[in-house]
């Protein structure tokens, strides 16, 4: 899940940043140019950011994962903690920040280092400018890098650990504003939990029918201890900023047999607080 870090995410940010910063770039680079690094993400540097609303946290499994910042059209300051790297969860952060991009912008520009140098190619990112500055008598290289914002496809969705609430319902439904869900995927195979407002606990489990279509059952138990049971077909849409959204047709099975429609949207950007 991504969050927008606020000011007092700071010193979540900056331990991000520092041990990451402090285990890898001696790897690179000497040690005045390591501190260069550290320095020029300071804390008021930080702060700035985190005033303008552009820096984000991935947490996973109640854990800090990794960071990220956007400035316009550029990417900053996108760093996993070592004890993460090399599972993937650099690369959904650079999803999360190329689709909050490409909602306002057709094309996307970083500085990289050398660390991040090959994910960014493998990201199909093109170096359009090599830069050199003098740190300490020590040469700072890096490479300006850019490409254009990706079209998602539906194809390439995957649901895993992706938290919806609804939108609008119809009136004989039991959903709200209220109701979160938390999805996971495997393979073709979908389901999730989801729990608020009128509903104590539900879960659902279903298949995908097409690259963007989802068939499922549901079950839950509301507020006045009833089981409720249903089938769902959900149609999933890209949202200009990155997000999914799914537009649901359903159908009661139990002694009601009426149907409704209803729409969720994707959580991916909340407060903790």
């Amino acid at each position: 899940m991504f969050v927008k870090a606020t000011i007092q995410d700071l010193y979540m940010v900056q331990r991000i940043v520092y041990e990451t910063i402090r285990a890898i770039y001696p790897k690179y680079y000497p040690t005045e140019v390591v501190d260069f690094f550290l320095n020029h993400h300071s804390e008021d540097n930080i702060l700035t950011d985190l005033g303008k609303g552009n820096t984000f946290l991935l947490i996973e499994d109640e854990q800090y994962i990794g960071t990220g910042s956007i400035k316009g059209n550029e990417i900053n300051r996108v760093f996993v903690l070592p004890e993460f790297q090399g599972r993937g969860f650099g690369s959904q952060i650079m999803t999360m920040l190329e689709g909050q991009i490409a909602s306002q912008y057709n094309d996307i520009h970083l500085d990289s280092s050398l660390p991040a140098f090959n994910m960014y190619i493998k990201r199909g990112y093109q170096p359009i400018e090599y830069r050199e500055e003098l740190v300490c008598d020590k040469v700072l290289c890096y490479q300006v890098m850019r490409k254009e914002c990706p079209k998602v496809s539906v194809s390439d969705i995957n649901l895993n650990n992706r938290v919806f609430t609804s939108m609008t319902n119809t009136a004989n439904g039991e959903v709200s504003g209220d109701t979160e869900f938390r999805y996971y995927q495997q393979g073709n195979i979908i389901w999730a939990t989801y729990s608020g407002g009128m509903i104590t606990k539900g879960f659902l489990i279903g298949k995908f029918t097409d690259n963007n279509k989802l068939s499922f059952s549901y079950q839950h138990i509301n507020q006045n201890c009833e089981i409720r049971i249903g089938k769902c077909e959900s149609l999933i849409e890209i949202l200009p900023d990155g997000r999914l959204r799914l537009n649901e047709k359903w159908q009661w099975l139990d002694s009601d047999q009426s149907c409704g429609e209803s729409v969720v949207e994707e959580k991916v950007i909340v407060s903790l607080r």
